[in-house]
């Protein structure tokens, strides 16, 4: 049996919600889809860039929702007998509810924000923390301005760790989220040329970054990569925020998390650490020093929440890659097999690094070859041309054999490569996707990666289409 999440008369409260219909004494969830709303649950009627929610509010209910919040222009679209919560603004709305949420948590609270590996970073969290207690956590990248009170008023009263993660493109954007989660503890993974299109420099991005020390609780604690280059600017910003709890992790010997050792393997990691004068060797079961580097931070923060250090370290050990960040998957390949590395999320300067160094670690099989399908990254301003071209380096230091590319900013990195490792080219991803399929055989890992807007997710599909595993053979049977 479900849990109620809320009552209906507390949501109307804290929406200031006028209340229509027969309504429910409460909900078990809250949802702005109405194609994966679960019965019971509330529906919100978000306004978004390309969809009015307020359009779907007939099939929520029918699906089972418990009621939905509309706002007051539109209410009169609806049947007088609709189980409805009546706002001026639905957003608006979910954020008071968010407000609400928070009021009534006596957890302990961290939010992660960072250029790169915010979401690896939560999810980490995620999973040594619910070893050790009820543990909440945004799904996703619900990371924006309705992912983050969507998240936080999901978060049931009875939590004992919530995790959220923090995201933005432009100045500004995190200092009113971070205000409603109002964290024990604050992290930023690193910071790095990401969204240059939207700032003047990297120094830009570390100050919009550093708004989240604006909604720490007081005698909270931040968690500071020590060896990235913006390190310093980000403390004396905490410092001037009157922070004195400044946690800082690395490979620096001043870092109070501080990485020993490290032995990198094809799926894992092996980790030597000092982590707050607890001397800790641990597993992650994902590969990549920036995993590792990482997990530094994730233990650090556990620690700082009051978690068990020993027992949290244990769990990295079960740690598995999302779907676009990095999940593998056995790809048959005639009477052998190849592995499809999937990054098809997203990318930035510094994952792509990440990515390329992962795939550079990966055992091929017998005659198989390491091969990079790489997609435009995005929203770089005038620096573009430059970072696609310099991908060469990384290229080459991790001996990746062969490069496909696609979009006008890739063809930088084309131009640069050795004539030996082109690949193949193409302006889009559905126009590579021919060439990368068909250049697949046995012993082969390909490794698929590009910012959201370049698809390269087609690609993905594609190979999983024409090379399916085992599990899929079976289930087609």
């Amino acid at each position: 049996m479900s849990t109620m999440l809320w009552t209906s008369d507390a949501m109307a409260t804290a929406m200031r919600a006028a209340m229509q219909g027969v309504l429910p004494d409460g909900v078990t969830g809250l949802s702005i889809d109405s194609r994966t709303i679960a019965p019971g649950e509330a529906y919100f009627a978000i306004k978004g860039d390309v969809h009015d929610g307020h359009a779907f509010v007939e099939a929520a209910l029918k699906a089972g929702a418990g009621l939905a919040v509309v706002e007051t222009a539109q209410r009169a679209k609806f049947p007088t007998d609709a189980p409805l919560l009546v706002v001026d603004d639905v957003l608006a709305g979910l954020v008071e509810l968010a407000h609400a949420s928070r009021a009534r948590l006596n957890a302990q609270i961290v939010a992660v924000t960072g250029s790169v590996g915010k979401t690896s970073t939560k999810e980490a969290l995620r999973r040594v923390l619910s070893a050790q207690g009820e543990t909440h956590a945004s799904v996703a990248s619900f990371n924006n301005h309705w992912g983050v009170p969507l998240s936080l008023a999901r978060c049931p009263a009875s939590t004992r760790f919530a995790v959220f993660e923090i995201g933005m493109n432009h100045a500004g954007e995190i200092t009113p989220l971070v205000k409603m989660v109002r964290p024990h503890v604050a992290i930023i993974t690193t910071i790095e040329p990401v969204h240059l299109e939207f700032f003047a420099g990297i120094e830009a991005i570390a100050d919009a970054k550093a708004e989240i020390f604006a909604g720490l609780e007081p005698d909270g604690a931040v968690v500071l990569n020590r060896d990235n280059g913006q390190f310093a600017r980000l403390q004396q910003r905490a410092r001037q925020a009157g922070i004195s709890r400044i946690v800082s992790f690395g490979a620096d010997k001043r870092a109070e998390a501080r990485l020993l050792d490290l032995s990198l393997h094809a799926t894992c990691s092996a980790v030597h650490a000092d982590i707050l004068d607890h001397d800790i060797t641990y597993k992650i079961g994902m590969p990549g020093r920036h995993m590792a580097m990482n997990s530094l931070a994730v233990l650090a923060g556990a620690s700082l929440l009051g978690a068990d250090i020993a027992r949290a370290a244990l769990s990295l050990s079960q740690l598995a890659a999302p779907t676009g960040r990095g999940l593998r998957r056995t790809l048959e390949v005639g009477h052998g097999e190849a592995t499809l590395i999937d990054e098809s999320y997203n990318a930035n300067p510094a994952s792509m690094g990440a990515a390329l160094n992962v795939l550079g670690q990966a055992q091929t099989g017998p005659h198989g070859r390491r091969i990079a399908v790489l997609g435009d990254m995005l929203e770089l301003g005038p620096t573009g041309p430059d970072l696609h071209r310099g991908l060469n380096e990384a290229v080459t230091a991790n001996r990746i054999d062969l490069v496909y590319c696609c979009g006008p900013l890739m063809r930088n990195l084309w131009d640069a490569l050795s004539t030996g490792k082109r690949g193949g080219y193409a302006e889009s991803s559905a126009a590579l996707e021919a060439q990368a399929v068909a250049a697949v055989r046995a012993g082969d890992v390909i490794m698929v990666k590009g910012s959201l807007g370049s698809k390269m997710k087609l690609i993905v599909s594609a190979l999983e289409k024409r090379f399916p595993d085992k599990a899929a053979h079976e289930e087609a049977v």
